[in-house]
């Protein structure tokens, strides 16, 4: 409460008091991982249910965290408190460096160099509210931040007076804004995704008591029109609000927005009816700049694009864009006479510091430079597919992705070490313009050895992908 002091109190016996006398500060809780959750029920195209496989948690950070100790009297005079805390930072460098070079299968660009933004650490850069109406608060970069935002409305090919946007802390942040905006536009709308969407589309659905109706996904993890139009058929009477994904968060797979588009207009849907979010979280950028990619563009009818920073770019911390139309932006934007602002972002307070490694890395690289950057992760993502095929494994690489789906490792310290995202009998390396063909031979050359092991006895075989990425991918002893 502003204006008050707070005390701090323990609730004992449903009553609080003061903190006992032994309290401990520093003290550890001893507590077990949560209970292993199962992933929800599948139902394939033909009805069957298959039961989810139980997902395998990472380690509880518990029992290997650093400790908050209080200093002692003289630290401030011996200095073996900085000692020790210089010390504890330079091991976790050493583990930085050591997780970066095992590090495959999440989309993130680990190839950057932002040593000349260093100077700028020292100050607490933050842009409250609406990026293009100056706060009160004079510490900001909202400069940097519009200049960012015009160069992405200029690839999604929206003019500057027809657009609004913001610098995200994350690509979640930007579903969870594209959803608000067509959840504000449609209130009574249902949201459709596929169910290869990204979990934040359906946490985003709970937070907002939103109806949503999961649409089925081809094999390549494309949203199945099919099916999605049965759906809308079947609820014509309420306006649709449908996520496409440009880039699944498992299979790389391209939703093609043109034929969501027919569909709608075969089901009866007009423009004033439906509100359209592009999840691009990784390929939202990529996309652009392959030739023969659909275009995600918003002379189409679309409401609103998201992409990761943190991704395809390489900012060193999360981070995201968000543009939407103009015109949907006044059903959120509300004036904050405490910030001489408007807002109309998720979070109020965002990272200050974001947009300007965003804007250094763009003017840096350029559409050129990216466009050689997605040529390199395309070749070398083909690489991959190849060597794995040739060794008798099941590979699936979607043609405009550079995600490339393989059997599950058996070993989970395999798939800890490498860092490799995981899905039922699935796992995958996402090549990403860090990933070398010198890493990647790394990484296969252990594969190879470690599967060599794991089948040797030929007591355990590799599963069947032919429901996961097809027939024609697997090399299972069926389908070899």
């Amino acid at each position: 409460m502003v204006g008050s002091v707070e005390v701090f109190s323990s609730e004992v016996n449903g009553k609080n008091g003061s903190l006992p006398e032994d309290f401990d500060p520093t003290a550890v809780v001893s507590e077990p991982l949560p209970p292993v959750v199962e992933n929800e029920a599948i139902v394939s195209g033909n009805g069957i249910e298959k039961k989810g496989r139980e997902v395998v948690l990472g380690r509880n950070v518990h029992t290997m965290c650093h400790e908050v100790t209080e200093p002692d009297m003289d630290d401030d005079i011996t200095g073996e408190r900085e000692a020790y805390m210089a010390s504890v930072l330079s091991r976790y460098r050493k583990s930085l460096i050591e997780r970066t070079k095992h590090h495959v299968g999440y989309p993130y660009n680990l190839d950057f160099d932002y040593g000349a933004l260093g100077l700028l650490q020292h100050f607490s850069i933050n842009n409250l509210g609406d990026p293009f109406i100056e706060s009160n608060y004079g510490v900001h970069s909202r400069q940097f931040e519009v200049g960012v935002l015009d160069w992405f409305a200029r690839l999604w090919e929206l003019e500057k007076n027809e657009y609004w946007g913001y610098i995200t802390n994350c690509g979640t942040e930007g579903n969870l804004h594209g959803i608000l905006v067509g959840r504000e536009e449609f209130p009574d709308g249902i949201l459709y995704a596929s169910r290869e969407s990204h979990y934040s589309v359906f946490k985003a659905a709970r937070m907002y008591r939103m109806e949503c109706i999961k649409v089925d996904a081809l094999v390549s993890g494309e949203i199945d029109c099919t099916d999605l139009k049965a759906k809308l058929f079947s609820n014509k009477d309420k306006p649709a609000i449908i996520n496409l994904n440009i880039g699944t968060t498992v299979k790389g797979a391209v939703d093609d927005v043109d034929m969501v588009l027919k569909t709608l207009e075969e089901t009866g849907f007009t423009q004033d009816r439906f509100y359209i979010h592009c999840d691009g979280a990784l390929f939202g950028l990529m996309m652009p700049f392959v030739k023969r990619a659909p275009k995600v563009t918003f002379k189409k009818p679309i409401g609103s694009v998201s992409v990761s920073g943190h991704k395809f770019v390489g900012c060193p911390m999360p981070c995201g864009v968000q543009i939407t139309r103009l015109k949907h932006i006044n059903v959120l934007s509300r004036n904050v006479e405490y910030l001489a602002s408007r807002d109309a972002t998720i979070m109020g307070s965002r990272n200050g510091h974001a947009p300007i490694f965003l804007w250094y890395t763009l003017n840096r690289k350029g559409y050129r430079g990216f466009r050689k950057e997605v040529q390199k992760c395309l070749l070398n993502a083909h690489y991959l597919k190849d060597r794995l095929r040739a060794a008798g494994i099941s590979v699936m690489l979607n043609e405009l992705s550079s995600t490339v789906v393989f059997d599950r490792p058996l070993d989970e310290e395999f798939v800890r070490r490498w860092q490799l995202a995981c899905q039922g009998n699935m796992a995958h390396v996402i090549v990403m313009p860090n990933i070398t063909i010198e890493k990647l031979d790394y990484f296969l050359d252990e594969l190879f050895q470690k599967r060599s092991i794991w089948y040797q006895d030929g007591k355990s075989q590799p599963p069947c992908m032919a429901a996961d990425i097809g027939e024609e991918n697997c090399c299972c002893a069926l389908h070899k």
